[in-house]
């Protein structure tokens, strides 16, 4: 295998190239006004697929942005790996706040990527890390090494909740047949300390609305008089946490899933220093749920969160409003035993009883998917595990991931796949945020890594 670090260093520059092209289309799923973007971004994975050298690629169309699958089947008697990805990307507003345009790929050095770092919109999350595949795959099939079947399935909606893969996957039960699923859409620790994710939070988002008078009003003359959706919205929202910052919300935590004292001091193993945590945030002091660590908060506590607020007046200058409206986005992070649906009622039940009769509210829920935690004595878990170790030099860590990958449960339910989650970004890698970037010894480390990945699972399959 050691050819791999050959084909890198010789095609490095191709590499990069490719991936700036991928990262220059705007594949924005949430804004329809990019929707000409994300169909023609599928249709440069399909190209790229089939120069690699995959089988029977198509763009499968959905009621949404379409699926595009690929496939190499070498031997029906070796194992198949399903590798999943998706084309589609995040929102990059507020565009004032990136140092450079989220669609030009520029590179640039961090202090946790002295190498170098490519900063665009989508670059980690996730067309960087499902592009290593692809180029993965080009190597073991330009050097006549695959040894497994693989297919791909790369989606153009995992950003919006992925409404269309279920169905997609209910439909091709038979195309999809795998022995586990192999997804790269999560983070390591640091560089130097190679990770993997063996549990990811669920997720249920909603938005709400908040009315009051039936027009915006002078607030002068109603001011004092008549409740402001703004005041009301920020006020329920403030008695969503109580002082401990624990969620106040009746039965929320009724069916989390509590580890045992053992289980938490082996989750705090992983190496975590929080005032370097503190100073690339640029925060004095970290907040969360009383009693639990930062790894805890972020990994096996439930959150509430407000992702977006608005409403009024909010131009340049002064205007004297009472506004007739108020929105919010919510999300909320959920852990084992916790459901998207159960915890969606709950949340629309309690906010619609602490509204004052001065308003009427609306819960529009958009999103879920549900918490999962992966084996860690799988082959395919062992075989990620043993190929992290040769290209970095160290056994990964076990981590728990703090963000939600709706499909994992998905898979499992609708394929009963289990997946690894095999991720080379890092949290600082401003995911969802402006400034997003990937670094370029990551995306490389991937391209190396994923092969080994194959070979072991291939060997270990055998003496199953």
């Amino acid at each position: 295998m050691s050819t791999i670090q050959q084909f890198i260093a010789s095609n490095k520059d191709r590499l990069l190239a490719e991936l700036f092209d991928l990262l220059r289309i705007p594949s924005i799923s949430a804004d329809p006004a990019y929707q000409a973007d994300v169909h023609r971004t599928a249709e440069f994975v399909r190209d790229r697929l089939i120069a690699a050298g995959a089988d029977k690629v198509e763009i499968c169309p959905t009621a949404g942005y379409p699926i595009v699958y690929g496939e190499k089947l070498i031997d029906p008697t070796l194992p198949t790996v399903l590798v999943y990805g998706h084309y589609d990307v995040q929102p990059a507003v507020p565009i004032e706040l990136w140092d450079t345009p989220p669609f030009e790929p520029t590179i640039r050095t961090t202090p946790n990527h002295p190498e170098g770092a490519i900063f665009a919109r989508g670059s980690a999350d996730d067309k960087g890390q499902f592009y290593m595949h692809v180029k993965a795959f080009e190597y073991m099939m330009q050097s006549n090494n695959l040894p497994c079947n693989v297919k791909f399935m790369i989606e153009g909606e995992e950003e919006v909740g992925s409404a269309n893969l279920g169905k997609f996957c209910i439909e091709n039960k038979d195309r999809l047949k795998a022995d586990v699923v192999l997804i790269s859409d999560t983070s390591m620790i640091a560089n130097d300390t190679p990770s993997i994710d063996t549990g990811l939070r669920g997720l249920s988002y909603v938005e709400v609305e908040v009315t009051g008078p039936n027009r915006d009003l002078h607030s002068g003359v109603y001011g004092g008089a008549i409740a402001n959706p703004i005041n009301i919205l920020a006020k329920m929202i403030a008695s969503m946490h109580d002082e401990n910052n624990h969620i106040t919300i009746p039965g929320f935590y009724n069916n989390v899933a509590e580890l045992t004292a053992a289980e938490r001091a082996d989750l705090n193993l992983a190496p975590f220093d929080l005032e370097a945590y503190k100073k690339d945030l640029d925060i004095e002091d970290v907040w969360g749920e009383k009693g639990y660590t930062v790894l805890e908060r972020t990994g096996i506590r439930p959150t509430l969160d407000v992702n977006g607020i608005w409403g009024g007046y909010i131009g340049e200058g002064a205007k004297t409003v009472l506004p007739s409206k108020a929105y919010a986005k919510i999300s909320m992070r959920l852990v084992p035993n916790q459901t998207s649906d159960e915890i969606t009622a709950l949340f629309q039940k309690h906010f619609e009883s602490i509204a004052p009769k001065g308003v009427r509210v609306v819960v529009k829920p958009h999103h879920g998917g549900e918490p999962v935690v992966t084996p860690t004595e799988s082959i395919a878990y062992k075989a990620a595990a043993k190929a992290m170790e040769t290209t970095f030099g160290k056994k990964p860590i076990p981590t728990r991931g703090g963000g939600s990958i709706p499909i994992v449960a998905l898979f499992e339910r609708e394929l009963g796949l289990k997946s690894v989650l095999m991720g080379f970004g890092l949290d600082s890698d401003a995911l969802h945020s402006p400034n997003e970037h990937y670094g370029i010894v990551n995306y490389l480390k991937g391209i190396e890594t994923i092969p080994y990945f194959f070979s072991n699972f291939a060997e270990l399959s055998k003496s199953n």
